[in-house]
């Protein structure tokens, strides 16, 4: 094709790298703003880029007020063809010099001689081997082979992958245990989901967070290492912020809420909420309902209690991978009429209960069951879900007069038919005035939800003066969904 990409030069590879590298450093220098606003225990107080005394472990250090500071080494990729393994942990490097991993031991020994505590991670937009005995077992909360890597007798595919491991790092196999209980596997952190998780970042901590606003951060502390800055301390981010003018407005508080995979902003996060060992499946994509004994109430109770735990704060960022009715109950915990305003990254973009909006009337299509005096309603945006209500509510026999799908005003359901926050406002309460219209005579609704997972928090936000709620959740079986949340609206 004549319009394909072709292969990066050397050189391209290069600099992708060092964009990588400087995109993770600014990430540092935003935590670094946000910790001098919520004051933390043991706050990042300063980022290090390619410092002295850290060995190959000198890419970017967070440095704290305490012991443990951070030292990374960060490695980017042009493709997959080299995912995070043995082979390429333990390889000599292009020029015959020692391994990776050997040069992380090298660093670790030199930084722990005189006894101080580290943090040590390998950020890399490589993948994991699924294959490799030790790194197939990584716990995708913490980051670390441990506990997994250390069980199992020398005999075994884990003990002969712990002994090579050990040889090729140049330390004894104990040695090698307790570099890999500090040693942080960050992988598969693409540019693109890095660039998201600044932005957010970069929300939270009262910044602009456009495109251009990222890159002009990165662009600094590209800046600031060629100028010979290797500390980035507190005042330099300050005057950095200023010159670019990147202030925006109040730093958020940040609500992590994990019900599919793990988050990771959930150690920056102001109150987070990790539900992802109690949700069936086995995959993030097929985790669709509370695993016994958890149920829908307990993770109700759970998401309900976080205004507590957020007291005082009403700007707050919302993290994590939820499903629609959890969005939606996130949204009904922190009710406008709490004076909360809610943020949200959908497809790159923040969603915030506070952006400006003109009215829009969804397109309303009723169907009647005449099965008793509820009313269901359908949020039909991502897809059209009215085939699979309808039957649900049939054999089901729930007490339902009618069917109200909602849609948006142009009408047919499509997964791109809101494309910003304004949008999405505009709809959200569109279809709340629509529901309060139709619902003055029915006791009860029972809400099913098919759109934007920011479309869902922003409805839950603005669901009031309705009647009570059930909220179902698609859990992909033969009867398509199942009560989840009750809320009194």
């Amino acid at each position: 094709m004549s319009g394909a990409l072709q292969p990066p030069s050397r050189s391209g590879v290069r600099i992708a790298g060092d964009l990588y590298q400087w995109l993770v450093a600014w990430h540092g220098c935003v935590t670094v703003l946000r910790d001098q606003t919520l004051r933390p225990a043991n706050p990042i107080v300063a980022i290090g880029v390619e410092a002295d005394g850290a060995g190959n472990l000198d890419d970017v250090i967070f440095y704290r007020a305490q012991p443990p500071n951070s030292y990374e080494q960060v490695k980017y990729a042009v493709d997959s063809a080299t995912p995070v393994n043995e082979d390429y942990l333990l390889s000599p490097s292009p020029t015959g010099g020692p391994s990776i991993l050997a040069k992380i031991a090298a660093a670790w020994r030199s930084l722990t001689a005189s006894g101080s505590q580290v943090d040590l991670a390998l950020v890399t937009n490589r993948h994991p081997d699924p294959g490799d005995p030790l790194i197939r077992d990584r716990d995708s909360r913490t980051q670390l082979l441990l506990p997994k890597a250390g069980v199992h007798g020398p005999r075994s595919d884990r003990g002969k992958a712990r002994q090579r491991w050990a040889v090729g790092a140049g330390v004894s196999e104990q040695e090698l245990l307790e570099l890999l209980g500090v040693l942080r596997f960050d992988l598969g952190r693409d540019p693109q989901h890095l660039r998201e998780l600044v932005q957010l970042l970069m929300l939270a901590a009262g910044l602009r967070y456009e495109d251009h606003a990222i890159d002009a951060g990165a662009d600094w502390v590209a800046r600031m290492v060629r100028d010979g800055y290797k500390t980035l301390s507190l005042d330099l981010i300050e005057k950095a912020v200023q010159d670019l003018d990147l202030k925006q407005g109040p730093a958020r508080a940040v609500l992590s809420i994990a019900t599919l995979k793990p988050d990771p902003v959930a150690d920056q996060a102001d109150w987070s909420l990790d539900w992802t060992d109690r949700f069936d499946g086995a995959t993030a994509y097929s985790k669709r309902r509370p695993k016994a004994p958890a149920t829908w109430a307990q993770l109700q109770a759970d998401i309900e209690a976080a205004p507590m735990f957020l007291r005082g704060k009403t700007d707050i960022a919302v993290t994590g991978s939820l499903r629609q009715a959890p969005a939606f109950c996130t949204g009904a915990a922190f009710r406008m009429v709490s004076g909360a305003d809610l943020a949200i990254l959908q497809r790159g973009q923040v969603w915030s209960t506070s952006a400006d909006y003109e009215a829009a009337t969804p397109a309303i299509v009723e169907h009647s069951l005449g099965q008793g005096p509820d009313l269901a309603v359908a949020i039909a945006v991502a897809t059209d879900p009215t085939t699979d209500i309808l039957r649900y509510l049939r054999d089901q026999q729930l007490s339902v007069g009618s069917l109200l799908v909602l849609a948006p005003p142009a009408g047919g359901a499509k997964d791109n038919s809101i494309p910003d926050a304004s949008t999405a406002n505009a709809l959200a309460v569109g279809i709340r005035d629509a529901v309060r219209e139709t619902v003055r005579t029915a006791p009860h609704v029972h809400l099913f939800l098919a759109g934007p997972l920011g479309l869902a928090l922003l409805l839950g936000h603005r669901w009031n003066r309705i009647r009570p709620t059930t909220v179902y959740e698609d859990v992909a079986t033969a009867d398509f969904y199942e009560p989840a949340f009750f809320i009194d609206a």
